[in-house]
């Protein structure tokens, strides 16, 4: 006879339903594992044979277990306990019948302990999506407390308490101190800490309202990175889902997340390898643009990092996803991040500076800014030329970043209303942005004289449209406002960059 136990097996963040076919055969004492296993799971034998022997359950014939869907690569020591409870099933060592609702997830010791592995956190919400009323798992502190109506969680420490629960007995069970809540982080840098800069600030506001990519520019010292890490400070809490999408990547790929409840802020440095910012391996792990899922990733001297790897960001930027193939897998994961790009105007830095001489010709500034490439540029919907401030001449802002985060809340809000999903109008698509805010006949022929004057592309005013709706999002119009479409142009002209370029050839 045949026993079938159920398990999930992880592709990516993407997971399935695997069941564990086990069946004892005439012969000599032996176990063999099919159905695509890795190492790590062709090892899984030798763990199970000795967590058996701990309780006293030996083998004496052959056994066969087979993984299906048998196409699928199985990865990972998550089978560990799944094949040892049906090996103890096909042993009668335990009497009652498992559905096929019920699924088991582990690694095991050689003394019979369940251990945590890694990919939980997803395998956990595959197990709900794929129908499972009961699953098994070992208790982890770094799991965040999770609770669903239709899925039962139960937490275990040994393949003994496993027997013991499914024969009806009761467990010691584990409860959390921690609850997941929404809590308001301190950042390191706000808006209150940042002098003048009025203009930048709004930009910052309006991004952080519709999920827009930001590019800023300006000499050495004037404010590009502090901008960039307040940026942090109006984003918008993450919602129950986002931060379990987040927290799944960060599972996957092994790194620590340090705070759950506000959203992630990666920094990469310049000489990171393309690997690391777009995620691979031999088995594809998660990289900087999927760690920063639903939060923000900032390029700081973004024409240091090399062509290929910002030409490869192209596709997950449009897509919110990156596709990573390999010999071993083709998997898929979520980067839905908000993208911030910082450069300097010229190789010395100081191109268009007031208290600075610049020393580069013009052909060495026009080298340096074609290092980020137009397609890569065409991905940015802000642009913003920065120069230093003159302290005496600003006070203390009034605004705080807590004020700035509640009108973003607000826009956001108003958002998921319009379009009925957790969507920004930066990645709703471009027919149910004009279905639900269509553009005025004036608007349209203004935008068409605006775009053949400045000869804009179709991409360009599809971006101005849609800061124009979040600019309108942030005033609490359900319609857009004439306002706001000439405040979106503004923010998205580039003649600021280029008319630097045209002062070069008086800098040196």
């Amino acid at each position: 006879m045949t026993e079938k136990i159920t398990t999930i097996g992880l592709k990516g963040m993407e997971g399935y339903r695997v069941t564990v076919e086990i069946q004892l055969i005439e012969g000599p004492e032996c176990v063999v594992i099919v159905g695509l296993p890795d190492a790590s799971v062709k090892e899984a034998k030798e763990r199970i044979t000795a967590a058996l022997h701990t309780f006293k359950h030996g083998l004496d014939e052959k056994v066969v277990i087979n993984l299906s869907p048998a196409e699928q690569k199985k990865n990972g020591p998550m089978f560990d306990l799944p094949m040892a409870i049906g090996l103890l099933c096909a042993m009668n060592n335990i009497h009652d019948p498992i559905n096929e609702h019920t699924g088991f997830i582990g690694s095991l010791s050689l003394d019979g302990t369940i251990q945590p592995v890694e990919g939980m956190l997803p395998a956990i919400i595959a197990a709900k999506k794929i129908g499972l009323k009961q699953l098994y798992l070992p208790f982890d502190e770094q799991l965040p407390p999770i609770e669903f109506s239709d899925l039962e969680l139960i937490y275990v420490t040994s393949l003994q308490d496993v027997m013991d629960h499914l024969s009806g007995q009761s467990i010691f069970s584990f409860h959390r101190k921690k609850e997941m809540k929404i809590e308001q982080k301190v950042h390191a840098v706000t808006f209150e800490q940042i002098i003048g800069h009025e203009y930048a600030k709004r930009a910052l506001e309006v991004a952080a309202a519709g999920g827009h990519h930001f590019f800023m520019t300006g000499p050495p010292g004037c404010g590009k990175s502090m901008l960039a890490e307040s940026f942090a400070s109006i984003m918008p809490n993450l919602t129950s889902e986002e931060q379990l999408e987040v927290m799944s990547l960060y599972h996957l790929s092994g790194v620590a997340l340090e705070d759950a409840n506000n959203r992630p802020f990666r920094t990469p440095h310049h000489s990171a390898s393309s690997v690391s910012i777009i995620g691979g391996g031999q088995y594809p792990k998660p990289g900087e643009i999927s760690l920063a899922h639903h939060g923000v990733l900032f390029l700081d001297e973004i024409a240091e990092f090399s062509k290929k790897t910002l030409d490869m960001l192209r596709q997950p930027i449009e897509t919110g996803y990156v596709t990573i193939s390999r010999a071993n897998a083709t998997v898929n994961y979520p980067a839905q991040f908000t993208m911030i790009g910082a450069m300097n105007p010229c190789p010395c830095g100081y191109l268009g500076a007031t208290n600075y001489y610049c020393t580069c010709t013009k052909r060495q500034v026009i080298a340096y800014q074609n290092r980020l490439s137009g397609p890569i540029r065409d991905r940015f919907d802000i642009f913003l030329s920065l120069h230093g401030v003159n302290f005496n001449n600003y006070h203390k802002p009034s605004e705080t970043s807590k004020d700035v985060q509640q009108r973003v809340e607000h826009a956001r809000n108003m958002q998921r209303e319009r379009y009925g999903n957790n969507i920004t109008n930066s990645r709703v698509s471009y027919d149910t942005l004009l279905q639900t805010s269509p553009l005025q006949p004036s608007q349209q022929q203004m935008l068409r004289h605006i775009a053949t004057k400045q000869q804009l592309s179709n991409r360009t005013q599809i971006k101005i449209i849609r800061l124009a709706r979040t600019i309108s999002d942030l005033a609490q119009s359900d319609t857009i406002t004439d306002q706001s479409l000439w405040e979106a142009v503004k923010l998205n002209s580039r003649q600021s960059s280029s008319s630097v370029i045209g002062r070069t050839g008086t800098a040196r």
